[in-house]
Parts: C-alpha cells; sequence; structure tokens
C-alpha cells in the first residue's frame, strides 16, 4: 500500500457535545499534525470540526477545508486554514474530500458524519476505493453502529468479509498507529478511484 499523506476527518460540528469529544478532537489534530499527515475535513470552525483543525494547525499540519456555500452561510467557513474550497454542493464536498484523501478517520458527529461515513463504505463495498477507514469509539459512541453493522450481515445484507472495511479504536493513538501499521487489503480492489 502506498504512502498515506493525507487523513480526510469526518466529525460533528455541534457545540454542545461533551468534553470528552472536544478532547478526542483536540488528541486527532495534534497526532495527525505531529505524525506528518495533512488534513482535509469539511472546513467548519464550529464543534469538533473546528477543533480538530485547530489543533492540526497548531502544531504545523497543512489543513484543507472543503464547504459548500450552504454551510459556509449557515455556520462559517474556519478562517485560518491552509487552503479552502468552496463548492457547489454537499455532494461536490463529499467527492473532493475522498478524492484528496488517502485514509478517513470518523470521530462522533451527527447524521452529516454518518452520511459520510455511509458512503465511504458503500464506495468501498462497491470497490470505488480501497483507502482504510478507522473509527475512534469515544466513550462507546460508535457502539450501536457496530451492533448495526453485526445485524446488517446476520441477516445476510452483508457479508462478514465487509465487517473489515472499517476498523473500530477507543482513542486517537490507537487511530495513528492503525494508519501507520496498515496490513495489506485482504480483498481484491478493481481500481476504480472516487
Amino acid at each position: 500500500m502506498p504512502a498515506l499523506k493525507t487523513i480526510c476527518v469526518y466529525c460533528g460540528a455541534s457545540t454542545r457535545v461533551d468534553a470528552v469529544y472536544r478532547e478526542t478532537a483536540a488528541r486527532t489534530g495534534e497526532l495527525l499534525a505531529r505524525s506528518g499527515f495533512n488534513v482535509v475535513y469539511g472546513g467548519g470552525r464550529l464543534g469538533l470540526m473546528g477543533i480538530v483543525a485547530d489543533n492540526a494547525l497548531a502544531n504545523g499540519a497543512h489543513v484543507t477545508g472543503i464547504i459548500p456555500t450552504l454551510l459556509q452561510d449557515i455556520e462559517g467557513a474556519h478562517p485560518g486554514l491552509s487552503e479552502i474550497e468552496i463548492v457547489d454542493t454537499m455532494h461536490t464536498r463529499k467527492r473532493k474530500m475522498s478524492e484528496l484523501a488517502d485514509a478517513f478517520i470518523i470521530l462522533p458527529g451527527g447524521f452529516g458524519t454518518l452520511d459520510e461515513l455511509f458512503e465511504i463504505l458503500t464506495w468501498r463495498q462497491l470497490q470505488m476505493h480501497d483507502k482504510p477507514i478507522v473509527i475512534i469509539n469515544t466513550n462507546s459512541y460508535w457502539n450501536p453502529l457496530k451492533l448495526l453493522i453485526s445485524n446488517i450481515i446476520e441477516e445476510k445484507f452483508a457479508t462478514p468479509a465487509h465487517a473489515t472495511f472499517a476498523k473500530f479504536v477507543a482513542s486517537p493513538d490507537e487511530a495513528i498507529g492503525a494508519l501507520t501499521d496498515l496490513p495489506e487489503p485482504e480483498l481484491g480492489f478493481a481500481g476504480q478511484h472516487v
């Protein structure tokens, strides 16, 4: 597998979440930068998104934000990014983020984060990419998702191999470890990149 350079981070923009989630976001941004990764994310200044960006920037990372006009008007783009790209739609945003990324880290988030995660998992299932997907299970936030994935497989809407597409870890430190010590992909890959 080629060396990973740019990590896409999906996470929530809520400013009301508990401190444990904010701490995880801060540590994720810091570790990504200290590990030499570039960061691409949704471009926002609020919530976990802003915290990841702030801490990555403070530790020397190149941080690219991709934000649609709609959210720029509602939430505001982060003012201090290395690069910001304003795009027309949420669909364009997700496509651009996935194109720039060599791997994905998912932190807790809401419906938007779920949308991004399920899309990138679906694209992996369809062999549109073979990029690593790491989910940080802060405060057991993603435990219901783990149960849902198990149920999907048990009911034969997916195969057991599909459960390997995303790796669940407990902390940002484990996430960085998972990215820096990757095994070769187990499944064949058609090579059609997104």
